[in-house]
């Protein structure tokens, strides 16, 4: 008798490694979420990988900030769980993230540094298709250096033109152009005061940063990175005050940006939104926002080129 219930036990535990192992496979990949927050809905991205044989981490964006490293997620009965320290969030908690699959998707909830309960849904984050030789169109001003014509305010507006100058004065709202794109060339010259931060979103989910990095090691959260994502190989960040230009390609999730005439991210794919996305659907054209909530900043000749 004893040998038989050990031997059941063991099965029942053999069997439930199984299963756990299973749905642990399942989760592995990248997740758009959708998660619904007083009425609205915010997008955030989670990564989940395999570590060694038997642990699943991963990465987790939230709505704003950068992508934050899951030291492990675990797996037991169906579901998953794990939990992320603090960054911008009020004092508090750690974050708290419990989900379980929900046919080909992801459901659960996210409980906040304060204790509130947030439902989430994901789905799969989609396949960008790259195309090696692109047409494209004939290249065109997204700023008339008059007015602020083809561009809408997230708020109340602070930006204004001066003198052919793009400007945001102070911390305000973000600027999104009404055209939408989908792969596409974009030129931009812009500067800043000392110690000031924006950035420039692609699709409106993607931001590559400005800010006074100068001298300091490259990193995704300075000058030229895909915030949070991308470190460019090199830190070409020039003195507050001075102009200084990015020339970017975005072709499906891959990106090049040369900053100040060097190239320091050649073809790399962004895996995911950045905080402060617009939304997570990322299979659609989206928007170019520049970060105006942040510090001062100016621009100019903001010029694109479509693919056709």
């Amino acid at each position: 008798m004893k040998i038989r219930t050990l031997f059941t036990i063991t099965s029942l535990l053999l069997v439930s490694l199984l299963m756990n192992a299973q749905d642990a496979k399942a989760l592995e990949g990248s997740w758009n979420l959708s998660i619904t927050e007083d009425g609205k809905e915010v997008p955030s991205w989670l990564e989940i990988s395999h570590s060694g044989n038997n642990t699943l981490v991963g990465r987790f964006c939230y709505k704003f900030g950068s992508a934050r490293p899951v030291a492990e997620i675990e797996v037991n009965d169906g579901k998953f769980s794990f939990s992320i320290p603090k960054q911008w969030e009020p004092a508090g908690f750690d974050m708290q993230i419990i989900g379980m699959q929900d046919g080909d998707g992801l459901k659960g909830n996210l409980v906040y540094t304060d204790g509130k309960v947030y439902p989430w849904t994901a789905s799969r984050s989609p396949k960008l298709a790259y195309n090696e030789n692109p047409k494209w169109d004939k290249e065109r001003k997204l700023f008339n250096g008059k007015d602020l014509s083809g561009w809408t305010p997230m708020g109340e507006n602070q930006w204004v033109v001066e003198e052919g100058v793009l400007k945001s004065p102070k911390s305000g709202a973000n600027l999104v152009t009404d055209e939408k794109f989908t792969d596409f060339k974009l030129h931009v010259e812009f500067k800043y005061p000392k110690d000031s931060n924006s950035g420039i979103y692609l699709r409106g989910r993607y931001e590559v940063q400005i800010a006074d990095n100068i001298g300091l090691a490259p990193s995704s959260l300075y000058f030229g990175g895909i915030y949070g994502l991308l470190t460019p190989n090199e830190n070409v960040a020039k003195s507050a005050d001075e102009w200084q230009e990015y020339d970017i390609t975005l072709i499906g999730r891959r990106v090049t940006i040369v900053a100040n005439g060097k190239t320091i991210i050649s073809n790399q794919n962004i895996p995911g939104m950045t905080g402060g996305a617009l939304d997570n659907n990322e299979a659609a054209p989206g928007p170019l926002m520049i970060q105006g909530d942040h510090g001062p900043v100016e621009l100019r000749n903001i010029v694109i080129t479509p693919v056709k």
